[in-house]
């Protein structure tokens, strides 16, 4: 059994949309204060966030 080359759909010359990772950078290069303020504030939420973890369950011990 051969199949038959004419059958086969001729590959796309159309370029595939470009990637989310792709689409996230182009925007952050657009907005770039923006980005470095949004980035800063996670920053600084994820190391205090942290931070209080670590205060609130410190051990206690005794004197």
């Amino acid at each position: 059994m051969t199949t038959d080359p004419s059958s086969k759909e001729p590959p796309s010359k159309a370029t595939p949309p470009p990637s989310f990772v792709k689409l996230a950078m182009r925007n952050m290069v657009r907005k770039g204060g923006q980005s470095l303020w949004h980035f800063g504030l996670t920053a600084f939420g994820v190391v205090g966030f942290i931070l209080m973890i670590a205060w609130l369950g410190r051990p206690t011990l005794p004197h």
